[in-house]
């Protein structure tokens, strides 16, 4: 058994300590905007004007949240954009996992064809398909309508996250699927008992980006939407914010609304997020 030298140790320490000095301060560096911003958001109007910002004079109140959210109507487009990528993911993650399993498990006509559109589809700019989108809308008579949010968003989420999870079943090996094809088991069976099991965490993975690009999505929503009932959040915020320009706090508040559930998704799901990253497009 070999003995590790005190150098080798006191440099394998510097490293580590290294590391670790560098993660934190880039921790803070990130994490710092958004404390600041979310003790603003606590604060009057008259303390935060304060340059920088008094933290320790006043009181902290959610007089700001409440204002935000009744005044501003930020509670209407909470529950639009709640809705809406609630939606989004289960239809895309559902969608999805279909084709990728279709194209990963089955061989048929045009099937290289089909999966080389899915993937250029992914080079194009977002921004490039915003008026051949609002052409179908207008024709389907889906302007000023939620289910025209609901569709463009599943559309522009489902070419990426089927890429992803065509990687994961590919990885899932072949005689699983041949033991259950002796056993009786259909295309259907094998895909709902054996290949969504075992693709937990890329399922995850897909949900995730599938809510959170449909919760923040701002220009197509801005495109479309015209009534405040049917505003979601990025919108309503963007108004509030250009309303209250110079009131720091309640901006703040409206800022945070809107972050709260990206932090509880990211929080609640980041393992699966990095391992069905690692498990899913890497392996394709």
């Amino acid at each position: 058994m070999t003995r590790t030298s005190p150098s080798k140790r006191r440099r394998q320490r510097l490293v580590l300590t290294t590391r670790f000095v560098v993660l934190s301060l880039a921790s803070l560096l990130s994490i710092g905007p958004l404390v600041y911003m979310a003790l603003i958001s606590f604060k009057e109007n008259a303390y935060s004007l304060t340059g920088p910002a008094d933290l320790t004079s006043g009181t902290y109140s959610l007089a700001n949240y409440a204002q935000a959210w009744t005044a501003g109507g930020l509670g209407v487009s909470f529950l639009n954009s709640l809705g809406v990528a609630l939606l989004t993911m289960v239809a895309v993650v559902l969608l999805g996992s279909m084709m990728a399993y279709a194209f990963a498990r089955f061989d048929f006509p045009g099937r290289r064809i089909a999966f080389a559109l899915i993937v250029f589809e992914l080079m194009v700019p977002a921004i490039m398909l915003v008026i051949p989108q609002f052409v179908l809308a207008k024709s389907l008579h889906l302007l000023d309508n939620r289910m025209g949010l609901l569709l463009i968003y599943i559309g522009t989420n489902l070419a990426f996250n089927t890429f992803l999870l065509y990687g994961f079943f590919r990885g899932i090996p072949a005689e699983l699927d041949e033991a259950m094809r002796i056993d009786g088991a259909g295309a259907w069976r094998r895909y709902w008992q054996l290949a969504l099991p075992l693709a937990r965490p890329a399922l995850a993975t897909a949900a995730i980006f599938s809510f959170l690009g449909s919760w923040d999505e701002y220009v197509w929503a801005m495109t479309i939407i015209t009534d405040p009932t049917k505003r979601t959040l990025p919108l309503a915020i963007a108004l509030f914010s250009g309303a209250h320009a110079t009131n720091w706090g309640l901006t703040f508040a409206a800022s945070v609304i809107a972050l709260v559930p990206v932090l509880v998704v990211f929080f609640l799901f980041q393992r699966q997020l990095v391992g069905g990253i690692t498990a899913g497009a890497l392996k394709s």
